[in-house]
Parts: structure tokens; sequence; C-alpha cells
């Protein structure tokens, strides 16, 4: 922030740090949800497929059928919700991998709703969409005349951050997951119903994806078939970084935090700084490869330490 601010005075202004907290709302809110699956254990990439099909099929309904802005969100939460359930059930009863059923789920849900719509895009979207995604607190004129103002976007990524943080440190849930994720042949062994556990973690994975679709709408103001399809990489680096193992049993909600706005910053950094967006997508792949092996590393270190208590006792 301070090279990027030192660069560029306009990367601190009031009106910058609004724009990129909005634009990365859908990421920030769907990386709450893949921080419970890497506590739990596992890879989950099917996320922005749900949130794909969850963003169309509502804006959709809304338009045959009518509605206001919480509405919308109570189909999106009910879709995704269910869309997130059928990922949880497959993996608990055949015991697969996370990221093979998720892979699966992801081209069956993203594949279908190319089937249906054909690919069609939807430009003119319901005004309620509009309305919301144009709510400003403290708006501020521009020196060009135009406002500028806090979007309503980065408070919902707000509750997302706060609903995740209480589940995981004041519910036996929480526990659970986090007790999954470490052992989950000792977790069964101590009592924890895993299967709940499982159940729980993507049905909210799911109920989050479709509470990002609809931001998602309201900040584009439109609905493009593929535009959210392609950013799961973006947002599981950004957890990782964040402090997450990917080894499972390992993660917390302000690191998440931190990971998402790290991205953001670097993002609007770089277009600030007049560099290519391309250098965005080499430096996410590289701080990939910095994540997985500082993980890496630390597991190791830890081994060994077991290794010499056993040895000592």
């Amino acid at each position: 922030s301070i090279l990027i601010g030192t660069r560029n005075p306009l990367f601190f202004t009031f009106e910058n740090i609004a724009g990129f907290l909005k634009s990365y709302s859908m990421i920030g809110i769907m990386s709450v949800g893949t921080l419970f699956v890497l506590i739990l254990g596992g890879t989950d990439v099917s996320f922005t497929a749900i949130a794909q099909v969850v963003e169309y099929a509502v804006v959709v309904l809304v338009m045959k059928f009518g509605g206001n802005i919480f509405i919308a969100f109570l189909e999106a939460a009910i879709i995704g919700t269910a869309l997130g359930l059928l990922n949880g059930l497959i993996i608990y009863r055949f015991k697969v991998p996370i990221i093979i059923v998720t892979i699966a789920t992801f081209n069956i849900y993203f594949g279908m709703l190319y089937v249906i719509t054909k690919g069609k895009l939807i430009n003119n979207i319901p005004q309620i969409f509009k309305d919301f995604g144009n709510i400003l607190l403290f708006p501020q004129t521009s020196a060009i005349g135009g406002t500028y103002g806090l979007s309503l976007m980065p408070l919902i990524w707000l509750a997302a951050l706060i609903l995740g943080w209480f589940i995981l440190k004041k519910t036996m849930m929480g526990r659970s997951i986090f007790a999954v994720g470490g052992n989950e042949i000792a977790a069964e062994r101590i009592g924890i119903n895993t299967f709940a556990t499982k159940l729980f973690v993507f049905g909210f994975v799911g109920f989050l994806a479709g509470i990002a679709g609809v931001v998602h709408v309201a900040i584009v103001q439109s609905v493009v078939p593929n535009i959210i399809v392609g950013k799961e990489l973006e947002v599981i680096a950004a957890v990782v970084i964040g402090g997450a193992s990917i080894f499972g049993g390992r993660g917390t909600i302000f690191g998440t935090f931190l990971g998402v706005l790290l991205f953001a910053m670097l993002n609007n950094g770089l277009t600030l700084l007049r560099i290519s967006s391309y250098w965005y997508s080499v430096t996410i792949g590289a701080i990939i490869i910095i994540a997985i092996i500082a993980s890496a590393y630390q597991r190791l270190q830890r081994a060994k330490a077991n290794i010499k208590v056993q040895i000592q006792d």
C-alpha cells in the first residue's frame, strides 16, 4: 500500500478505496465459504459455478414473478444452499475427495446453465438490482461532478465475515469443522457427527455463493453466463495466503479478510500504476506457489517437532 500510494496518491483517496472494496465484495463473500472447506481438509472449486447459476436463476425469477431485493436474496440463499448440500451428500456418501466431486459438479452446474440459457446475456436487469447497487453511504461529489461513496456490498462482505467468525469461534459446529479437518478419524472417535459437519460446510458454501451471485448482479448490473466462473483460483489463493492450511485444520477469518484485501489492493494498484493486468495473473500464480510451500514447510516442521517429543519420551 505504501509503495503504490507513493507512486500514485489517488490510491489512498476515499473514492478509490470505496471502489476496490465494492468490486472485491463478491470475492470476499465467497472466500469465507472457501475458508470453511479448507479448514475441513479439502478444496472446493464449484462455488463459482453455483454463484453463476444462482445469479442467472434469481434474475430470471424476478423478471418473471417480480419481487424485491430481500426476496431475491432469499431465492439466492435457497438455490445456493441446495446446490451446496448436493456436493456435501455426494462427498460423504461415496467418500470421494472433495476436489474431484466439485470439479464434476462445477462442470454439471455450469454446463447445464449454458444448455438451458444457450449463453444468452441479460443486459436489462430488473430495477431492484440497479437501485440496490446504487445505494451509497457517505456520498461525496467528485471533481468532475460524479457521485461516489461507500456501497452496501462491502457491508454484506463484512456481515459474511462476522457470521463466519461466529460459527468458527463460538459454536460447536465450528469446533467440529476444525476437528474433522485436523483428523477425521479421531473426530469420529470422540463423537463428532462428520456427516452433519460436512453437510453444513457445503451448504454454507452454497449459501454464500448464492449471496455473492446477487451482489455481483448489483455491482455489474448485467448477467453474463460465464463472468464469475474462473474466479475460483483467485478466491482460493486469497484464503491460502491469509493463513489457511491446504492440509486442513487451520485458518482464520481475519487472515482470509487480509488475503482478499491484498489481492484487491494489488489489482487496483497495478491499474493505477498502468502496469499490464497480465502481471496480476502471474502474481496470483506466484502467491499460490509461495503459500503452498510455506504451508508444507510448517507442516514438516511440526512433524519433526512431534518426532523429537516422542524420542525424548
